[in-house]
């Protein structure tokens, strides 16, 4: 089976998705006290609970408008 996408085009989209992430890492500007806080440990949850909290309310939004 023949794929959708050729390498050029894989590597167009690849070079767009890239440039979209890293202007969204690029807006916020570094503060001192960004670079002087200690890495979070293995054990630090990925996704805190303000974070859960907005990824669900978001998805039922985008559920209840898809729905209506």
């Amino acid at each position: 089976q023949d794929s959708p996408l050729k390498a050029v085009q894989m590597l167009w989209v690849n070079l767009i998705m890239d440039t979209l992430a890293s202007l969204a890492l690029a807006t916020e500007p570094p503060t001192e006290a960004l670079l002087l806080r200690r890495p979070y440990g293995r054990d630090h949850p990925l996704v805190s609970g303000t974070m859960l909290r907005n990824i669900l309310g978001h998805a039922a939004y985008q559920l209840l408008v898809i729905f209506t």
